[in-house]
């Protein structure tokens, strides 16, 4: 758990302030979304009435890490990204101004949530400093919902231990 704790600390040095965590609330799927949606329709790979496209790939690639921060979460965002990727090739299979407004809206939109939180924390984006917080931001939200229903008290204790507890926020025995 000690490489989980190290990422998720990294990048929760970033987001101590409620308000920043609650943009990324609803920010970082929509990126998330985003990226699923525009990669789904460059296929790379025909096989039959299946094919891989990159968003396949991208998805595939990266349930592996979570899985190999942690299994519990990583399971969990294996069927989050899933159903990300199933709703992607919806919409690619849409006309390309469909698509392509589902997917540039939800990139940019998602983008301005996230600036705004990152305003109120005072604070540039994680992965300014470091281009895994692209990767570890959807992670981070699942704990952080995880910790709000009062899951992973341990995981939540050990980031905390490292760049202290989240602002403007009670504090839970």
């Amino acid at each position: 758990m000690r490489k989980l704790v190290d990422q998720l600390s990294q990048y929760a040095a970033y987001h101590r302030d409620r308000r920043n965590i609650a943009t990324h609330f609803i920010g970082i799927p929509m990126i998330v979304q985003a990226v699923a949606v525009l990669l789904a329709r460059p296929v790379l790979v025909e096989a039959g009435p299946a094919a891989v496209s990159a968003a396949t790939l991208v998805t595939l690639a990266t349930a592996l890490y979570y899985l190999w921060l942690d299994v519990r979460l990583g399971a969990v965002m294996a069927v989050l990204l899933g159903l990300a990727l199933w709703c992607a090739q919806v919409l690619a299979a849409q006309p390309t101004p469909v698509w392509l407004g589902w997917g540039l809206g939800l990139f940019v939109v998602g983008w301005l949530i996230q600036f705004v939180g990152h305003w109120w924390e005072g604070r540039k984006p994680a992965f300014v400093d470091d281009l895994v917080g692209l990767v570890i931001g959807p992670l981070f939200v699942l704990a952080e919902l995880a910790f709000l229903l009062g899951l992973r008290r341990e995981l939540q204790q050990q980031i905390e231990a490292r760049v202290g507890p989240v602002r403007g926020a009670a504090v839970a025995a």
